[in-house]
Formats: structure tokens, C-alpha cells, sequence
């Protein structure tokens, strides 16, 4: 029989964990290219519940691959081109496939562009806040996976109380200021982690994404859209509230 090194038997057993999180992020990135072809098809509601489901499996790979010691350059790069095709390229097709008729082709093509624009900006901040080690239990700007569900939430709203995708004015005028945030200073908490021993924040935030779950679960789309915007509203008030402590930590 074969043996092999001593040292080549550890990296066989050990490597296997290397693909958890890139299958996570891979899944991420199908669910998004899936997405795009059920909008272009003319099921943006199943195309949402996909992006849902891929916004949580983003919420977890880095979380994974920080909890196995394997965080990676390549790891970082992967999950934002996944992060791109799922929360900037989707949220582009969904408003050039929905809300811009009537408008200039130009105008409308312009609009549509925003989330893919300002989310790969939003991306590339991130990407170099980490490099620099600035990343702490919140995020600068809203994140691209929050960003792309309030729109969808937006559209799962309007479908439960009134069959119809919502008015495209409101929904141009959410967008624009969804881009906004994405690249703002303004402080945004991350997904909590799984524990209330991280801290008093943290279990806020965990009860929270606890509560807010049970409640898209029981209610689903009635209940998506006033939770995402309860949540960034609560984000920019503390965030006001908290402007020189903020103006601070920049700095530092």
C-alpha cells in the first residue's frame, strides 16, 4: 500500500473545509443568474425569494470562513463578483424590466443603471475597508444584499395588498435613495452573530433578525417592507444621534 508524507495526508483531510464557503458564495451567485432569468421572463416575485435565500447564504460564507481560519484574498474577491451578479446586476434588470416605461430611453436606462453603479462602488469601499482593517460590527453605507431585498420587499409589498408591482415613481424614488445610502458614511450593523454573549448591540440586533424573521415567515411580503425600512431608518437615527462619536472613529 501507498503511504503518503505525513504532511500530505493533513492537507488532504484539511482542504475539503477550503470549498464550504466558496460553494456558499458560488449558490449566492447562481441564485442571482437564476434570478435574472425569471425577471426577464416575467416572475420578478419568484426571482425576489431566490435573492432572499441569497442574501442569506452571503450573510454566512464569510462568517464560515472566518470560524475555519481559511479567510482568504481570493475568498474576498470571489464573494464580491457573486455580491454583483446577485445585489447590483439583478436590482438593474428589476427596474429596467418594471418601473421605467414612460420614461426617456436614456433617462430610464440611466435610472436602472444606479444599483449596479453605486452597489460595485459599495463593494469596492468594502473590499478596501478590509484590507485596512477598518471593519468592525457595522458596515460604512448600506450593504448591497439590504439594498437589493427593500427593493424586491417593495414589489412583494405591493403584490400581497394590491396585485401590482407598486407605483414606478415610488419605487424610482426608493431606489435613488437606496444608491445614496450605499455609498454614505452613515454606520449600518452587519449580521449578528449567533450568540447573545457578543455584547448588548449584538443581541439587540440578533433579536431583531430573530423577530423579523418569525415575521416574514407568518406574514411574508406585508411584513418585509416596513421591517427593512424600520431598519435602515433606525440605522440613520442612531447613527444622527451618534454623529461626533462616528466623526471619531473615522478618523481613527
Amino acid at each position: 500500500m501507498l503511504h503518503l508524507p505525513n504532511f500530505l495526508n493533513q492537507k488532504m483531510k484539511t482542504k475539503p473545509k477550503y470549498f464550504i464557503p466558496n460553494i456558499l458564495t458560488l449558490t449566492n451567485m447562481f441564485l442571482g443568474f437564476l434570478s435574472i432569468g425569471l425577471i426577464l421572463n416575467g416572475q420578478p416575485l419568484k426571482a425576489g425569494i431566490l435573492i432572499i435565500i441569497a442574501s442569506i447564504l452571503d450573510a454566512f460564507d464569510g462568517k464560515i470562513a472566518r470560524l475555519l481560519g481559511i479567510e482568504s484574498r481570493f475568498g474576498v474577491e470571489f464573494d464580491s463578483m457573486a455580491d454583483t451578479i446577485s445585489f447590483c446586476v439583478v436590482p438593474s434588470i428589476l427596474i429596467y424590466s418594471l418601473y421605467i416605461d414612460g420614461l426617456h430611453p436614456l433617462i430610464g436606462s440611466a435610472i436602472s443603471f444606479m444599483p449596479l453603479m453605486f452597489g460595485t462602488i459599495r463593494l469596492a469601499k468594502f473590499n478596501i475597508d478590509q484590507e485596512l482593517g477598518k471593519l468592525k460590527n457595522y458596515t460604512l453605507g448600506l450593504t448591497t444584499p439590504i439594498s437589493t431585498i427593500t427593493i424586491f420587499a417593495y414589489l412583494f409589498f405591493n403584490y400581497e395588498l394590491y396585485e401590482n408591482y407598486g407605483d414606478p415613481r415610488t419605487a424610482l424614488i426608493l431606489v435613488s435613495l437606496l444608491c445614496f445610502l450605499m455609498v454614505s458614511p452613515i454606520h449600518f450593523y452587519k449580521f449578528p452573530l449567533l450568540s447573545y454573549k457578543s455584547g448588548r448591540t449584538n443581541s439587540i440586533v440578533l433579536t431583531f433578525f430573530i423577530f423579523s424573521a418569525l415575521g416574514i415567515i407568518f406574514y411574508r411580503g406585508i411584513f418585509l417592507f416596513p421591517i427593512t425600512l424600520l431598519f435602515i431608518s433606525w440605522s440613520i437615527i442612531f447613527w444622527i444621534l451618534h454623529f461626533n462619536k462616528n466623526q471619531i472613529e473615522i478618523k481613527n
